[in-house]
C-alpha cells in the first residue's frame, strides 16, 4: 500500500498518450491504487504510539514510570504505574488497529475490482489498482467507472452514454455524456488498438463540473470538455458498453481530490484535560518544591542531630541534595492527583455510552433492519455540545422520491381527502387509495387519494383531459416496453418521471416516441402526435414547451414551468382562473410541495411556419445564438391559456420537520449543504420548516464575481442592521465596528433571517479576504442553505465555522460526496441510505434516518456530556482530597516523603475502593428522564456553553478537595493529640492515625458520590455500599494474623484495624470529619436549589408535582401558510435533452430501473450566559412578508 502514495512534483499540465505505457510512465503519474488507511504493519506501532503520547497524560505517566525506576527516590513500586499505562495504551491501540483494518479491507475491496483493459490489442481482466494513465478501458452497463476517463465510443448512437453521479454530487437523475465525433466510431477493438491520440489537459484538480483539454490525433486538434468525461465514482446506466481513455487515476481523480484526509478527532473535554493536566503538573511541582525546601531546611536544622540512628543514604552528602531527592520522591507520592485510572475510567464510560447508542431500540429502523451504531468511542460527550449541524439534502433530509400529490385543474384543487364532517383528513386517517384497475397500463406503485379526480377523467371533463394530455406530451422522458403492457420510463429527472407516471395512471399513457412523433394511449385509444419542436428547459427560462400537431392537423403549444415565469405569460382572459390557481399555488407552497404551472396555446399553420423559419435562422446564428433562440421562444410562449398546476412532494424522511424544529429550539443552527439546484433546495427548506413565511427576509446570493458577492453580502448585513435600528428604541449602532464586535452585534439582530448561496458565489465567499464577511452574515441568520456546492466546498464551509466560531460542529450525509465534510467536522454522522456506504464508513456515528439525530444529541449526547462532567468533577475532587493529606503530613514527618496511608491503601484506593461507584455514576446517571430531555430542548444549552465542566468548575472541585483534605488530616490529628484508648493508653500512633484518616476518606467520598448521584439504580447502590464493605473487609484482612503469618515482612501491624476501630473516639472522629466535610456542600446545594435553580432542577420539580398526572405531549401539526406569495417551483431538470430527442441521437436505449411544531421564537433560559451581553435585542417582528432578495 505504501506504493500507492508516491510524492510527485506538482503538475502544470497532464499528458496522456493512448496505448503507450512506456511514454506515460516517464511522467510518474499516480497509479489507480487508493489508500484511505492510516497505518501498515511496519508503521502501526511507532505512529500509533506517537499519536497516543500526544496525550499529555500518557507522557506524564511515562515520566513518572522512569522516576519510579530510580531506587533512591522511589517510595512506591514501579509496578503501580506500568501496568495501568500499558493497559491504556494497549486498549487504545487495539481499537485504532481495528478501525484501520476495516479501512484496509475497504481499500482492498475497491482496488481489487476487475476491469477490462486493452493491452497489446487484447481485452484483459485487470485489477483496478493496476490500471494506468493512458490505458483504454471497456465498461459495461451498471459498472462503476474505474478512473477519470475520456469517453471514446459507446454502444449508443453518436457516442452517447448515460451515467448516474450519486457518488459525486448526490444526484440520482441521469446525465448524458458524449464522445467527440472523431472517436465515436472507434467501437471495434482492432481500431482502438491502433488509436495513438495524445491528450494534453489541465492538471489534477477537484472541480467536478469543469474539464478543459485537447486531443491531438492525426495531426488535428479536438477540444475536450466535461461533457466528454466519465469520472470515477459514476455508474454507467442504460448503455451496453463504452470505451474510455484513462486521464487521471487513483488519488488524482476528482473523486479522491474531493475526499478529505482521515483526521484524528479529540473532544473539547480531552483538549481541556490536556491543559488541566499541565496545570496540575505545575501545581505538583510547586508542592514538590515547597516540601523539598522544607526537607533541606529540616535536615540542616534538625536532621543532623539524628545522624547516629537515622543516617543519610550513602549518596546523600548534604541537606541540599537530600532536599533534591525529596523533591522527586514527593512528585511520585503526590502523582495521584491525576491517576492513570482516570483515563481507564474515561474509556470505560465512553464504551458504555457507545453501547447504549448501539442498543437503543428507538433508533433502530425496522424497515431496513438497521440499528444505530457508534463507530467511535471517543466523541460521545461532544454529542452534547453541538452548536452547528451541516446536513446534506438528497437522501439525508429527503428520500429522493417524487410523488404526484395534488393538482389544480380549471380552478378546482384535487388531492385533499376529506372526512365525513368535511375536514381535511390527517395523513394517518386516509382511506383506501384510488382504484386504477380500469387501466391495464397503470403503474401499480402509484398512489393517489382523491377519487374525484379520476371521476372527472372518466366523465370526460375536457379541462382534465387536456391537463393530463399536456403531462403526457410535454416532457423528455424515454419509454421502454420489455413485455406487452410493462412500461419502463427513463426520466432525466425524478420530477418528470412523477408527472408522466401520474398522466399514465389517469388514462393518458405515454407509450413511445420517435424524433418526430409521440404516441399516447388516451383512455385506451392510441393517438400519435407529430412533434414539431421542443423548446428546451434551462435555469433562466425555468420552463419547457413542446409544439405538436394532433391527428386532426391542429397545432398546439403545451408549456409547463415556474409560476413566477408562466403567470406573466398568460392571456388576460384567464385572470379569474389565475386568481384561483394562485391561491392553490400558495396553499401547495405552504405545504412544501414543488409546483409547476401548465398552459397551452393554439397556433395557426401560417404563424407556425413563419416562426419555425425564424427559429431555424436563430439556431444557425454564429454569434449570440442562445440569446436569439430565447427571444424566439419568448415570442411564441405568450398569451397562453392557463390549464392548472401540479404539486409534487419531494418526500421528506419521516420526522424531519419535527427534528429540525426541536434542534432549533435547542439553539442548534442547521446549515444545508447540497449539490442540488437552488429552487429544489429552497423548496425543501420550506418543507422541513427551516425556512418559514414568518421570517423577516430570505437573502439569496447568486453573484458570479467577487465584487457582486461582496455587495450582496454587504446589503444583507445592512438590511439586518437597519431592521435592528428600526426596532431598537432609539439605540443606534456605531458605523465602524471591529470584526468581532460586528459579529456579536449581527448575532443579536431583531428578526429571523435566512441565507441561500449558490456554489459559484460560495467559491468567492470562501476566499481569504471575504470568508469572515460571509461567516458573519451567515451566523446572523437562523438558517443557511448552500446550493450547487462541491464536496470540497462542503468541507471548507465546515472548516470555516470550526476555525472562527470555536463551536462544536456535526456533519451528516449519506453519499460519497459527503465524506469530506463528515471527516472535517468534529462529529461525522452517516446515513445508511440509498447511495452506498461510503458516508457510513467515514463516519463516527451512523443510523438510517435523520429523525434519530434528535435522540442522538438531546438524549445520548446530553447524558454523555452530563455524566462525563460529573465524573470528572468528582474524580478530581476525590483524588485531591486523597493526595493533599500527604502534603499536610509532610510538615509533621520532617518532610521525609513518608506516606500517611499504607502502600496497599494507596494502590487500592483508585482501583477498588472508589472506582466502581464513580463508574456507575459516569455510565448510568441522568438528571431528567429521556422524555423530558426531548420535551425541554433548552436543557441542551449547558453543554453548548460548556457550563458543567470548565476551568472554573475544575477549580471549585480542587478547592473542595483541598478543603476536605485539610479537615481529613487536622481533625484526626487534633483529636489524637490528646485522646486515649479505653484502657487509658495513648491513642496516637502512626498506624492508628492512618486507619482513621483512610476510613474517614472512604466514607466521606462515598457520601459525596451519593449526593452527586441524580439517578439511583440497583447497580449504584451495590457499587457504593459494596465498595465500603469491600474496604472494611480488605482492611481487616490485611491486619489479620493469617496474612502476618504468611508474609511477616509485608503485613507488620497485626490487629491494628480491629484495635483502632474498636475505640468510640475513633468513630466519633470519623463521624465529625464526615459531617464537617459534607454539611457545607449540602447547605450550598439547598440554597442554590431554592434561590437560583437551573432548568433541570425546575423540570425535576415539575415532574415530582405532576407525577400522578398524565404527561402532556407537544402536538406538532402542519400549519398552512397564508398571506404570502412564494413560488413553490422546483424542477431538477437539465438543459439539452430537448435538442437530443429532436436529433434522434438517443432513440436506442437499454433498460432503466427508476430509483428513485411550528418553531417557536423563545428567549433562552440562560441567555445572559450564552451571549454574555448585558443588552438583549428586541423580539422578532411578526408577520412581515418575506421578499426573496437575489
Amino acid at each position: 500500500m505504501a506504493l500507492c502514495a508516491k510524492k510527485r512534483p506538482p503538475e502544470e499540465e497532464r499528458r496522456a498518450r493512448a496505448n503507450d505505457r512506456e511514454y506515460n510512465e516517464k511522467f510518474q503519474y499516480a497509479s489507480n491504487c487508493i489508500k484511505t488507511s492510516k497505518y501498515n504493519i511496519l508503521t502501526f506501532l511507532p505512529v500509533n504510539l506517537f499519536e497516543q503520547f500526544q496525550e499529555v497524560a500518557n507522557t506524564y505517566f511515562l515520566f513518572l514510570l522512569i522516576l519510579q525506576l530510580i531506587p533512591q527516590i522511589s517510595s512506591l513500586s514501579w509496578f503501580t504505574t506500568i501496568v495501568p499505562l500499558v493497559l491504556v495504551l494497549t486498549i487504545t491501540a487495539v481499537k485504532d488497529a481495528t478501525d484501520d483494518y476495516f479501512r484496509h479491507k475497504s481499500d482492498n475491496q475497491v482496488n481489487n475490482r476487475q476491469s477490462q483493459v486493452l493491452i497489446n490489442g487484447i481485452l484483459q481482466q485487470e485489477q483496478w489498482m493496476n490500471v494506468c494513465v493512458g490505458d483504454i478501458i471497456k465498461l459495461e452497463n451498471n459498472q462503476f467507472v474505474a478512473a477519470d476517463l475520456l469517453l471514446l465510443s459507446s454502444s449508443e448512437p453518436h457516442g452517447l452514454c448515460y451515467i448516474e453521479t450519486a457518488e459525486l454530487d448526490g444526484e440520482t437523475n441521469m446525465k448524458v455524456r458524449q464522445a467527440i465525433p472523431v472517436t465515436s466510431e472507434l467501437g471495434d477493438i482492432s481500431k482502438l488498438a491502433k488509436f495513438d491520440g495524445e491528450v494534453i489537459c489541465e492538471p489534477p484538480n477537484n472541480k467536478l463540473d469543469k474539464f478543459s483539454g485537447t486531443l491531438y490525433w492525426k495531426e488535428n486538434k479536438f477540444p475536450l470538455s466535461n461533457q466528454n468525461m466519465l469520472l470515477r465514482g459514476c455508474v454507467l446506466r442504460n448503455t451496453e458498453w463504452c470505451f474510455g481513455l484513462v486521464i487521471f487515476a487513483g488519488p488524482d481523480t476528482k473523486l479522491m481530490q474531493n475526499s478529505g484526509r482521515t483526521k484524528f478527532k479529540r473532544t473539547s473535554i480531552d483538549r481541556l484535560m490536556n491543559t488541566l493536566v499541565l496545570w496540575i503538573f505545575g501545581f505538583l511541582v510547586c508542592m514538590g518544591v515547597i516540601l523539598a525546601i522544607g526537607n533541606a531546611i529540616w535536615e540542616h536544622e534538625v536532621g543532623t542531630r539524628f545522624q547516629v540512628y537515622l543516617p543519610w543514604d550513602e549518596a546523600v552528602d548534604s541537606a541540599f541534595f537530600s532536599g533534591f531527592l525529596s523533591f522527586w520522591s514527593y512528585i511520585i507520592i503526590l502523582n495521584t492527583v491525576v491517576p492513570i485510572s482516570l483515563y481507564v475510567s474515561v474509556e470505560v464510560i465512553r464504551l458504555g455510552h457507545s453501547y447504549f447508542i448501539n442498543w437503543d431500540k428507538k433508533m433502530f429502523c425496522t424497515k431496513k433492519r438497521t440499528p444505530a451504531e457508534a463507530r467511535t468511542t471517543t466523541l460521545n460527550e461532544e454529542l452534547g455540545q453541538v452548536e452547528y449541524i451541516f446536513s446534506d439534502k438528497t437522501g439525508t433530509l429527503t428520500q429522493n422520491i417524487m410523488v404526484f400529490n395534488k393538482c389544480s385543474i380549471n380552478g378546482r384543487s384535487y388531492g385533499d381527502v376529506f372526512d365525513v364532517p368535511g375536514h381535511k383528513a390527517e395523513l394517518g386517517e386516509r382511506p383506501e387509495p384510488v382504484d386504477f384497475s380500469f387501466n391495464p397500463l397503470a403503474d401499480k406503485k402509484f398512489l393517489f387519494w382523491d377519487p374525484t379526480l379520476l371521476e372527472a377523467v372518466k366523465m370526460g371533463d375536457p379541462h382534465t383531459h387536456e391537463f393530463f394530455r399536456l403531462l403526457s406530451l410535454c416532457h423528455t422522458v424515454m419509454s421502454e416496453e420489455k413485455n406487452e403492457g410493462e412500461l419502463y420510463y427513463k426520466a432525466q429527472s425524478p420530477d418528470e418521471g412523477a408527472l408522466v407516471t401520474a398522466a399514465r395512471n389517469f388514462g393518458f399513457v405515454f407509450r413511445s416516441r420517435t424524433p418526430k412523433t409521440i404516441t399516447v394511449h388516451e383512455m385506451g385509444e392510441a393517438i400519435t402526435y407529430q412533434l414539431l419542436a421542443i423548446l428546451d428547459f434551462n435555469n433562466i427560462r425555468k420552463r419547457m414547451s413542446v409544439i405538436v400537431r394532433n391527428p386532426e392537423g391542429k397545432i398546439r403549444l403545451y408549456c409547463k414551468g415556474a409560476d413566477t415565469i408562466l403567470l406573466d405569460r398568460l392571456h388576460h382572459s384567464t385572470q379569474e382562473l389565475l386568481n384561483t390557481t394562485t391561491d392553490h399555488l400558495n396553499e401547495y407552497a405552504g405545504e412544501g410541495l414543488r409546483t409547476l404551472v401548465l398552459a397551452y396555446k393554439d397556433l395557426d399553420e401560417e404563424y407556425y411556419e413563419e416562426w419555425a423559419e425564424r427559429r431555424l435562422q436563430a439556431s444557425l446564428a454564429q454569434d449570440s445564438r442562445e440569446d436569439r433562440l430565447a427571444s424566439v421562444y419568448e415570442e411564441v410562449e405568450s398569451d397562453m391559456m392557463l390549464l392548472g398546476a401540479t404539486a409534487i412532494e419531494d418526500k421528506l424522511q419521516q420526522g424531519v420537520p419535527e427534528t429540525i424544529a426541536l434542534l432549533t429550539l435547542a439553539n442548534i443552527k442547521i446549515w444545508v449543504l447540497t449539490g442540488d439546484k437552488q429552487e429544489t433546495a429552497v423548496n425543501i427548506g420550506y418543507s422541513c420548516k427551516m425556512l418559514t413565511d414568518d421570517m423577516t427576509e430570505v437573502f439569496i446570493v447568486t453573484g458570479h464575481t467577487v465584487l457582486e458577492v461582496r455587495e450582496e453580502l454587504r446589503k444583507a448585513r445592512e438590511k439586518m442592521m437597519d431592521s435592528s435600528r428600526s426596532v431598537g428604541n432609539g439605540f443606534t449602532y456605531q458605523e465602524k465596528l471591529s470584526s468581532s464586535k460586528l459579529s456579536s452585534v449581527l448575532e443579536a439582530v431583531a428578526g429571523e433571517y435566512a441565507l441561500v448561496i449558490n456554489g459559484h458565489s460560495l467559491a468567492h465567499a470562501l476566499e481569504a479576504d471575504m470568508e469572515l464577511e460571509f461567516l458573519e452574515t451567515a451566523c446572523a441568520c437562523k438558517a443557511v442553505i448552500c446550493c450547487r456546492v462541491t464536496p470540497l466546498q462542503k468541507a471548507q464551509v465546515v472548516e470555516l465555522v470550526k476555525k472562527y466560531k470555536k463551536a462544536v460542529t456535526l456533519a451528516i450525509g449519506d453519499g460519497a460526496n459527503d465524506v469530506s465534510m463528515i471527516k472535517t467536522a468534529h462529529i461525522g454522522v452517516g446515513i445508511s441510505g440509498q447511495e452506498g456506504i461510503q458516508a457510513v464508513l467515514a463516519s463516527d456515528y451512523s443510523f438510517s434516518q435523520f429523525k434519530f439525530l434528535q435522540r442522538l444529541l438531546l438524549v445520548h449526547g446530553r447524558w454523555s456530556y452530563l455524566r462525563m462532567c460529573k465524573f470528572l468533577c468528582y474524580f478530581f475532587y476525590k483524588n485531591f482530597a486523597f493526595t493533599m493529606v500527604h502534603f499536610w503530613f509532610g510538615f509533621f514527618c520532617g518532610f521525609s516523603a513518608q506516606t500517611v496511608y499504607d502502600q496497599y491503601f494507596i494502590t487500592l484506593y483508585n482501583i477498588v475502593y472508589t472506582s466502581l461507584p464513580v463508574l456507575a455514576m459516569g455510565v448510568f446517571d441522568q438528571d431528567v428522564p429521556e422524555q423530558r430531555s426531548m420535551e425541554y430542548p433548552k436543557l441542551y444549552e449547558p453543554g453548548q456553553l460548556n457550563l458543567l465542566f470548565n476551568k472554573r468548575e475544575f477549580f471549585i472541585c480542587i478547592a473542595q478537595g483541598i478543603y476536605t483534605s485539610v479537615l481529613m488530616f487536622f481533625i484526626p490529628y487534633g483529636v489524637f493529640a490528646e485522646a486515649t484508648r479505653d484502657d487509658g493508653t495513648q491513642l496516637a500512633d502512626y498506624q492508628s492515625f492512618a486507619v482513621t484518616v483512610a476510613t474517614s476518606l472512604v466514607i466521606v467520598v462515598s457520601v459525596q458520590i451519593g449526593l452527586d448521584t441524580g439517578y439511583w439504580t440497583a447497580i449504584n447502590h451495590f457499587f457504593i455500599w459494596g465498595s465500603l464493605a469491600v474496604y472494611f473487609a480488605i482492611l481487616f484482612a490485611m491486619h489479620s494474623n493469617g496474612l502476618f503469618d504468611m508474609f511477616p515482612n509485608q503485613f507488620r501491624f497485626v490487629g491494628n484495624a480491629q484495635n483502632t476501630l474498636a475505640q468510640p473516639t475513633v468513630w466519633l472522629t470519623i463521624v465529625l470529619t464526615t459531617v464537617v466535610c459534607i454539611m457545607p456542600v449540602v447547605a450550598f446545594r439547598f440554597l442554590r436549589l431554592n434561590l437560583k435553580p437551573d432548568l433541570s432542577d425546575t423540570v425535576r420539580y415539575t415532574q415530582l408535582v405532576r407525577k400522578k398526572q398524565k404527561a402532556q405531549h407537544r402536538c406538532m401539526r402542519r400549519v398552512g401558510r397564508t398571506g404570502s406569495r412564494r413560488s413553490g417551483y422546483a424542477f431538477s431538470h437539465q438543459e439539452g435533452f430537448g435538442e437530443l430527442i429532436m436529433s434522434g441521437k438517443n432513440m436506442r436505449l437499454s433498460s432503466l430501473a427508476l430509483s428513485s411544531f411550528t418553531t417557536r421564537s423563545s428567549s433562552s433560559w440562560i441567555e445572559s450566559l450564552r451571549r454574555k451581553k448585558s443588552d438583549s435585542a428586541s423580539s422578532p417582528s411578526a408577520g412581515a412578508d418575506k421578499p426573496l432578495k437575489g
